[in-house]
C-alpha cells in the first residue's frame, strides 16, 4: 500500500475519533496535502472532515498546504516513528517536506492538524 493510498483511509480514521472532532469544533478551513506526488483536498468544518478530494484539480483555493515526500509520510506513520520522523516540524527540518500559504490556520490549530496528519499511524505499516 502506498503512502497515498495509506492517507485515503483518513475519512473512516477521523469519523472514528471523537475527540479529535471535539478539538477541531471550531475550526473551518480548505487545506492541500500532498502525499509524495499524490494531491488531497481536505474541507474541514467544525472539526469534521466535509470534503475529501484525492488528484489535483484546477483552479482549487486552499489556505495552505503542506507537503511531504513519500519517505516523510512512510517514516512519520510508523508505529512509533525514529527521531527527526515524529513531528511535522521535524520532517520540515530535514528537507522532506514544506508548508506553504496562509499558515495562520495551521498555526492556530497545530495539535488539531498534527494529530490529524498522524491518524495513518493507527493503521498496518505498508510493507
Amino acid at each position: 500500500m502506498t503512502p497515498a493510498d495509506r492517507f485515503a483511509r483518513l475519512p473512516e480514521l477521523i469519523a472514528d475519533d471523537t475527540d479529535l472532532q471535539r478539538r477541531g469544533r471550531w475550526l473551518n478551513v480548505e487545506c492541500r496535502i500532498e502525499i509524495g506526488a499524490e494531491p488531497f483536498h481536505l474541507v474541514l468544518h467544525d472539526g469534521a472532515l466535509a470534503a475529501f478530494d484525492r488528484g489535483p484539480r484546477l483552479m482549487r483555493s486552499t489556505a495552505f498546504t503542506i507537503r511531504g515526500t513519500d519517505e516523510a509520510w512512510t517514516q512519520h506513520w510508523r508505529k512509533i516513528p525514529d527521531p527527526g520522523w515524529h513531528d511535522l516540524f521535524a520532517l520540515t527540518k530535514r528537507g522532506v517536506a514544506s508548508f506553504d500559504g496562509d499558515l495562520r490556520p495551521l498555526l492556530q490549530n497545530l495539535q488539531f492538524f498534527k494529530d490529524l496528519l498522524a491518524l495513518p499511524r493507527r493503521q498496518p505499516e505498508a510493507g
